[in-house]
């Protein structure tokens, strides 16, 4: 065989034995998988994933963060606004005539026709104040005092309407009387603006859901409890003559004789009796 052929052959040769019979640590390391194979089919741990809330858990999440934000309108709950409000009505009480400030109460009143509006309360020694304060330019609109030695009767429990209303309302409130014999002339009952009725009915203020501070200020037993201690002590410093003193507390539904109530239920529904932030107009 000449030279090129033998070159060729072996060539050949070399290529023959290189395919068939791989290197010795070749094939060795073929037989293990490679770090790319392991990663493949080594089980691993599954990637966390974020829990996945149910529905009903992130529509609760939902409620309550537009619950705080609808909360957060008031400007009752502005730094400094409610502070100032109280300072301003302790400077409108006079020492001689009302006595000591006994406590203040941030609560709604409810009117004969179910509408809701916001009021200030202060208890002083021998008077209550209902406050309506402009939380907006901070000052005082309206006082009404009631001398707390004329309140009889004190009724606590939920509302109640006639049987052919179509209004309703949920919670509990609390109404004072300071005249058990007169009652509302049928004029009196059919206007929504009178102011001659002879009780008051409050309720929970919505803000009190924000913080303890305020739960505090707007608990209605709590504003029971301090009512009737300074009115039963009023009775006894100073009993008006010819008139039964002391207090009748009754735990019973409240009635407001209102039927159709479009007024109210507009009213109420948009907060039209509380300083709201109402995009760039504050009422």
């Amino acid at each position: 065989m000449s030279e090129c052929e033998d070159g060729e052959f072996k060539a050949a040769e070399l290529v023959e034995q290189s395919a068939g019979s791989p290197d010795p640590e070749q094939q060795n390391t073929a037989h293990l998988p490679s770090p790319e194979k392991e990663t493949v089919t080594e089980p691993s741990m599954p990637a966390e994933t974020p829990p996945v809330s149910s529905p009903e858990a992130s529509g609760g999440q939902w409620r309550s963060a537009l619950n705080q934000f609808k909360l957060r309108r008031f400007f009752v709950l502005r730094p400094g606004t409610l502070d100032q409000a109280i300072e301003d009505l302790k400077h409108l009480t006079n020492q001689e005539e009302d006595g000591s400030v006994l406590s203040v109460w941030l609560l709604a009143e409810v009117d004969h026709w179910n509408n809701e509006r916001e009021r200030l309360a202060l208890i002083t020694e021998n008077t209550l104040f209902i406050c309506k304060y402009d939380f907006v330019m901070l000052q005082c609109e309206q006082i009404q005092k009631v001398p707390l030695n004329y309140v009889d009767r004190i009724v606590h429990g939920g509302f109640s309407f006639p049987p052919r209303s179509l209004l309703s309302r949920e919670g509990e409130g609390l109404r004072l009387y300071w005249d058990r014999l007169r009652e509302p002339s049928f004029t009196s009952r059919w206007n929504p603006f009178t102011v001659d009725y002879p009780f008051y009915t409050f309720t929970h203020h919505p803000v009190r859901a924000v913080d303890d501070k305020f739960a505090a200020l707007c608990e209605i037993s709590d504003f029971q409890e301090q009512l009737i201690q300074a009115a039963r002590a009023a009775h006894v410093r100073n009993p008006v003559p010819g008139k039964a003193n002391g207090v009748v507390v009754l735990s019973q539904s409240i009635l407001i004789e209102a039927y159709v109530g479009l007024m109210s239920f507009i009213g109420n529904q948009n907060k039209l009796g509380y300083c709201l932030a109402r995009g760039n107009v504050g009422f």
